[in-house]
């Protein structure tokens, strides 16, 4: 069976088995949810909660496309804080404008990416390794940049983007939807996506079936930075500063995203909407909890055994292939 099929057949069947299982679960809950939690099913809340989500759920979608390629990716965490305080500095210490210094905290996020990607393919480095080195280099590299102080006085057309609404709805969550958008097309309708899966299933296979490997993995962790990097100015846009530890553990919530949308850590399974869902059930699952005054410290013990789940099943299914 050549490369093309296993990646259709895994596009298909498969996929579409955990994307209805997911969403089935999360429509179950959110009904649940609105008819017995005061307060859940309004303008307002439900307003703060696709704002909440839309910055991980950003994350995510880079994060999609690396579990997808049997890889891992712990530096988003750092990338997010790096790129938002490095388009704060710009803003405030260098005078330029809001567009210019988006545009280069991006390609300065992206970057780390493809460092991410030399590092794994030409040096050799497991994933978890190179991206846990990259993760601790650039949180000491936004502390010496800021001093580890934060940083304000960022321009007001800057911070309002995040209070403003597009359409009715908030502008951070159309950002999120544009990246959907985007995100499910290139993994789907792109030969890059189907490079992905193919590279996800077997990397020696897709090497001898005339796939660039080294270009790939190039484009999979700079794709999964970019995503950060955009994660990282919605981020300070929201907070209205730059923030020295800003991202730091949002690496966690976007691989758990994946894994409980039906993303596999072996690698060529998973899906852009299944992720989408994932992280839209672990920021109900807060908002409801928040609501009904549990403990933050077992709601995070009840996510933790969620995503363990997730991780069991996918096993499970491995087992029985």
């Amino acid at each position: 069976m050549s490369i093309n099929s296993s990646a259709k057949k895994i596009l298909g069947k498969d996929k579409s088995l955990s994307e209805g299982t997911i969403i089935i679960v999360f429509l179950a809950l959110f009904v649940l949810l609105s008819v017995a939690v005061n307060g859940f099913f309004t303008a307002n809340n439900l307003s703060n909660l696709v704002r909440q989500t839309s910055i991980n759920g950003v994350i995510a979608l880079g994060m999609t496309f690396v579990i997808v390629s049997a890889g891992i990716d712990l530096s988003v965490g750092s990338v997010v804080g790096f790129s938002g305080m490095f388009a704060a500095i710009l803003m405030t210490q260098m005078g330029m404008s809001a567009a210019v210094s988006t545009i280069l905290a991006l390609i300065a996020g992206t970057l780390v990416g493809l460092i991410n990607g030399i590092l794994i393919y030409d040096g050799k480095v497991p994933p978890f390794i190179a991206t846990l080195g990259t993760m601790t280099v650039f949180r000491g590299v936004i502390m010496l940049i800021s001093g580890a102080r934060m940083v304000s006085g960022l321009p007001k057309s800057f911070v309002n983007f995040a209070q403003t609404s597009f359409l009715g709805m908030p502008s951070l969550f159309v950002v999120w939807v544009v990246m959907i958008l985007i995100s499910s097309f290139i993994i789907a309708k792109t030969r890059f996506g189907r490079n992905i899966y193919a590279i996800g299933s077997n990397t020696e296979a897709a090497r001898l079936s005339g796939i660039n490997i080294r270009t790939n993995m190039y484009m999979i962790y700079g794709y999964s930075a970019l995503m950060s990097s955009i994660a990282g100015i919605m981020l300070v846009s929201r907070l209205a500063n730059g923030i020295p530890t800003a991202g730091g553990g949002y690496e966690l919530d976007a691989i758990a995203a994946a894994v409980i949308g039906g993303a596999s850590l072996n690698g060529a399974e998973g899906s852009i909407i299944g992720t989408v869902v994932g992280a839209m059930l672990m920021s109900t699952l807060r908002n409801a909890g928040d609501l009904l005054g549990i403990d933050p410290f077992i709601l995070q013990i009840l996510i933790g055994a969620l995503i363990v789940a997730a991780v069991l099943i996918d096993q499970v299914k491995k087992q029985n292939k």
